[in-house]
């Protein structure tokens, strides 16, 4: 090799010992708490795959050597209900995510582009409806239902998602802080409304915070267990519901494999979402926090 060929040769830096241990420490770290994480999850898998006979069963069999695949099967049994509870749950995540994104991105825009006295009075009172506990309002909520007779029906999700979700509000709101202005101008010049720019300059260029905001509403709705099991009857209930109350037998007692099973089958569309929507999700987040 010629001296000038040499030279030409990309300049490799060693990498410091100290780098390199920080590394393999943050490596470790990381497959520890994706086992941590994952451990619950297995098992629970485990479990599903069981016989009845076994779940009481010293010692604990973790792996069963013939999985029972047919709990699941019987977990979707007619008698259960289980693609009813399935419905049930989608009559409120679905309209409830479509109504809470959308207010909620009318509300953040207001707060982001909008000038008036008190807003940022009433923007603190709106993050600090974050910091109340939903158990606490639960009580009011179910009484003030329950006078104008909209117990045991859906449309307390529909009301709640008309309203707005205070979190969803503040990222909406850092989003559209992050927009240019001169796109307002622009939009303004051309003859646009406020409802119209926020309909043809802001919502278009929101794809990350929107998907974020369903992301998170549709999977709390569809986890939610307490409030539905306070405000349906067992006609109307959800799946997260019914999985601690249907599956038993005629004794009144758990049957756990079954309970186990329907419980994958419960968490596995969220865990699906969360696979495919997690860069949108990470995304959402990180645009948010670039103006306060």
């Amino acid at each position: 090799m010629t001296q000038a060929q040499a030279a030409m040769q990309p300049y490799h830096v060693p990498t410091p010992p100290g780098v390199i241990v920080k590394r393999v420490l943050t490596y470790i770290a990381l497959i520890l708490l994706t086992v941590v994480v994952i451990m619950p999850v297995f098992f629970l898998v485990m479990a599903s795959l069981r016989l009845e006979s076994q779940w009481m069963q010293y010692p604990i069999v973790i792996l069963p050597k013939e999985p029972q695949w047919s709990n699941y099967v019987k977990a979707v049994d007619p008698q259960y209900n289980f693609f009813k509870l399935v419905g049930n749950t989608l009559q409120i995540s679905l309209p409830a995510t479509v109504l809470t994104v959308a207010s909620s991105a009318l509300s953040g825009y207001a707060f982001a582009r909008l000038h008036s006295p008190g807003k940022r009075a009433l923007f603190i009172l709106v993050l600090s409806m974050m910091m109340v506990p939903g158990m606490v309002t639960i009580i009011p909520n179910f009484m003030l239902f329950s006078k104008i007779g909209l117990t045991d029906t859906y449309w307390p999700w529909y009301l709640w998602g008309i309203s707005g979700s205070a979190f969803h509000i503040f990222l909406f709101r850092q989003f559209f802080s992050t927009i240019s202005r001169d796109l307002e101008d622009a939009a303004t010049v051309d003859g646009c409304g406020r409802f119209r720019t926020f309909w043809q300059i802001f919502l278009p260029l929101s794809g990350p915070v929107i998907a974020t905001s369903a992301i998170f509403h549709f999977q709390w709705t569809w986890g939610s267990w307490f409030v539905p099991n306070i405000f349906l009857s067992a006609n109307k209930t959800t799946l997260g519901v019914a999985v601690s109350r249907y599956y038993v037998n005629p004794n009144g007692q758990p049957i756990y494999t079954l309970q186990m099973a329907a419980t994958v089958l419960y968490i596995l569309p969220m865990l699906i979402i969360f696979l495919f929507a997690q860069k949108h999700i990470v995304q959402g987040i990180a645009t948010t926090g670039l103006k306060g």
